[in-house]
């Protein structure tokens, strides 16, 4: 039945079609029954966290955190909400968001809408289920102090999630991806770590369209800083051989082209930050075979969000059975015998 809904959103502009898909999600969640079981060996064990299963739903779906519990019981492992910025913000203009069906791609340029950390604290506290939720924090666009926004959103949200992610990655918001310079970089995170009040995991997450002195400028501030993962990557704004008619529209790519590229930046970062912390690879999954290939990459945990778009929720415990499969197939019992394994 939410596979044919997703046939049917597909005719809809696509924000509104996202929209729609939130209140259909909000509705229908408390129905949803509880995911059944996931194979033993798809257990990970990683941020002091236990996850059923590695398949996460990546930041950006659903941005206020109105629907982390429905999303759990579709069988997602984990759900990241956001990006949440301190200030509630409309975002830049729409149209901003673009099907590239024939790619199977999505390009966006939505500029962090969303209500606000206090929006997004209201909603994580009527929480009832128990699945691990991350949240995803941002500055806002008229920010004075951009340490302050991140601090502030840190300081009011981290207390009701299970680890928090910094995005310095969106192309979408002016002067961001800056911070992913070492000179930046090192005193946010800094002052991110001097807030913690508890052992609440920290991870960043980065562009793919980084060179490779910025992959060691970054590494070497991952590791002095003492955060506990890397999510590696967000959208590109590189612009690969695209069929679709919106492949010139500005913004961040994601889906099946940005894979490779991405994942390819997850092999240089697990060549240097080896297990020290935990990778997160996001960008362009849509099959067991590439959360399998992220895997063994380097990543103990995977994430996705386009892939639905184009095959619906159905596609959560196909990814699992597939990525079970080739588990076995390999004589690995556990994910964390394949992480790694070709990097």
């Amino acid at each position: 039945m939410l596979d044919v809904a997703t046939s049917l959103l597909r005719l809809m502009p696509a924000e509104a079609a996202h929209r729609a898909t939130i209140a259909l999600t909000k509705a229908s969640g408390p129905l949803l029954p509880s995911p059944e079981a996931d194979d033993p060996s798809l257990k990970v064990s990683a941020l002091g966290l236990s996850f059923p299963n590695p398949v996460g739903l990546a930041a950006g779906f659903d941005k206020d955190a109105e629907v982390p519990d429905a999303m759990a019981k579709l069988g997602f492992g984990f759900v990241e909400c956001g990006t949440v910025t301190p200030r509630p913000q409309t975002g830049n203009p729409q149209p901003r968001l673009f099907r590239l069906t024939e790619d199977a791609a999505v390009i966006n340029r939505m500029g962090f809408n969303n209500g606000g950390m206090a929006a997004a604290e209201k909603n994580l506290s009527a929480r009832r289920g128990r699945g691990i939720v991350g949240i995803n924090i941002g500055a806002n666009k008229d920010r004075e102090d951009c340490i302050r926004d991140y601090v502030q959103a840190f300081n009011r949200l981290s207390p009701l999630a299970d680890y928090v992610t910094v995005n310095v990655s969106s192309p979408n918001t002016p002067g961001l991806r800056g911070l992913q310079n070492k000179d930046e970089l090192s005193p946010l995170l800094g002052s991110l770590t001097a807030a913690r009040k508890t052992a609440v995991p920290l991870l960043l997450k980065i562009a793919p369209d980084l060179d490779e002195a910025a992959l060691d400028d970054i590494a070497a501030v991952v590791r002095d800083s003492g955060i506990n993962g890397v999510i590696v990557s967000n959208t590109t704004i590189a612009r690969p051989a695209l069929q679709s008619a919106a492949a010139n529209e500005t913004g961040g790519l994601s889906g099946a082209p940005l894979f490779q590229p991405s994942t390819e930046i997850l092999r240089k970062m697990r060549q240097r930050l080896g297990n020290s912390v935990v990778l997160i690879g996001v960008g362009g999954i849509s099959s067991g075979a590439d959360a399998y290939e992220k895997i063994r990459a380097g990543a103990t945990l995977v994430q996705l969000y386009t892939a639905l778009v184009y095959q619906g929720p159905g596609l959560i415990a196909r990814i699992k059975r597939e990525l079970a499969a080739r588990l076995k197939r390999d004589g690995f019992a556990t994910i964390a015998q394949a992480v790694g394994k070709d990097a």
